[in-house]
């Protein structure tokens, strides 16, 4: 039934949050490691706590938007960050950003100068939000629904490691960036309680199937048992 396999689908979901955050418990456990130059694949690193030293690219920001917090609609800002001593780059989640009330109008924030060091989790993925038409194209201070390591490769010429760093600290004086970011394991209670809808839902399907189908055969046994009356009433 339909409800059953919805139900199973949220309790699915639910599973694989509940994989996340075990996951991450397990990785914010252990010492931070220095991010280099090396290419590395996301599933190696993802989740781990990580330092990076190097310098932004301040001229290529690009702003996440539809990226709510608290109630209020925003951006996440995105920058090439190059690691020292290599020309292999990574893309900083540096923060969120408050949307201006006029839309398309960037709001305010400062990018430190030189060598800097900071400090944030690797994650594959920046959120996938859906695309409200074209996709915008990849530019410096483009506002895009959703990027992606490789497409922002083809676009600045950089090369890029195949994830992003969701940068943690530090604060820089005059630093505007929020950056309580969301966890990806949230929401395990709520697809556990759209899986029991479903599953009460089926249940209460079946109970009517079982009800109706009951009062049907019954129906057609009396009306069987009063022809059958009249059969024997019209022999006689």
């Amino acid at each position: 039934m339909l409800g059953i396999a919805l139900g199973n689908w949220q309790q699915g979901r639910a599973a694989q949050k509940l994989a996340v955050q075990e996951k991450l418990a397990a990785r914010a456990a252990e010492a931070p490691v220095a991010l280099g130059p090396s290419l590395t694949p996301p599933s190696a690193l993802e989740y781990r706590r990580v330092t990076v030293t190097g310098e932004f690219v301040a001229d290529w920001p690009l702003f996440l938007a539809n990226r709510p917090m608290a109630g209020r609609p925003g951006y996440y800002l995105v920058m090439p960050f190059k690691i020292a001593g290599s020309h292999t780059h990574v893309l900083v989640m540096r923060g969120w950003l408050p949307r201006e009330a006029e839309y398309g109008k960037l709001p305010a924030y400062s990018t430190p100068a030189g060598t800097v060091r900071i400090e944030g989790i690797v994650m594959a993925s920046a959120g996938h939000v859906m695309d409200l038409g074209a996709a915008a194209p990849l530019a410096p201070r483009a506002i895009v629904q959703n990027i992606e390591p490789q497409a922002a490769a083809r676009a600045t010429g950089l090369t890029l490691q195949p994830f992003f760093v969701q940068q943690t600290g530090p604060d820089q004086p005059g630093d505007s960036l929020l950056r309580v970011w969301p966890s990806p394991s949230s929401g395990i209670d709520k697809h556990r309680g759209y899986a029991f809808q479903w599953y009460a839902l089926a249940a209460m399907a079946l109970l009517f199937f079982v009800i109706t189908g009951f009062r049907s055969g019954s129906k057609q046994r009396d009306a069987g048992k009063r022809n059958a009356e009249t059969s024997d009433a019209g022999s006689h």
